[in-house]
């Protein structure tokens, strides 16, 4: 058998177009999902009172969340007992939304911090969370420097709000 070049060398990636139809990147991105008051037009997922969780809107993988601090900060020491809590159990919470929905048997959590550490909104931290499963491994990052993505934010992200509400009735329903 041929390797199937033709057939790999296009991946439809639709929510890509918005990341390059920018004129200018929005740098405060993280800022202004702290601060709106549309959570789904900003994939926000739960609010704590110094944190919050949210989709990344250009994933690593299906599913790839994270956890911001209100305050904007590019210092980790600089976060407070209540944030580091919030940013934890916010982590936490993500897990369990990633474990119900996508049935996810692993995860990849860690901050960025600092531009050489590669960090995309270096005065702003933010946790990732980036779920993962036995034998996800594919061809495509190896060959072609390529992610495949196998679902839509905003269908993955209805379906995080609905596990999430299903988890909070069944906790409010038990005695």
């Amino acid at each position: 058998m041929e390797f199937p070049k033709a057939e790999i060398e296009t991946l439809w990636c639709p929510w890509r177009v918005e990341y390059f139809e920018q004129e200018k990147p929005n740098p405060d991105f993280l800022a202004d999902a702290a601060r709106t008051s549309n959570d789904a037009a900003h994939l926000v997922l739960a609010r704590r009172k110094t944190a919050f969780l949210m989709m990344n809107r250009y994933p690593y993988s299906v599913g790839h969340l994270m956890v911001v601090p209100y305050r904007k900060t590019a210092d980790a020491s600089s976060l407070g007992d209540n944030e580091v809590l919030e940013l934890w159990a916010l982590a936490t919470h993500g897990q369990n939304l990633l474990r119900e929905t996508m049935k996810a048997q692993g995860f990849n959590i860690g901050l960025n911090l600092g531009q050489c550490a590669g960090a995309g909104v270096p005065d702003h931290l933010h946790l990732h969370l980036v779920p993962r499963w036995n034998g996800d491994t594919n061809f495509m990052p190896v060959l072609a420097g390529t992610r495949l993505l196998s679902e839509g934010l905003r269908g993955l992200y209805d379906k995080l709000i609905a596990t999430q509400e299903r988890l909070a009735a069944n906790r409010t329903s038990q005695p």
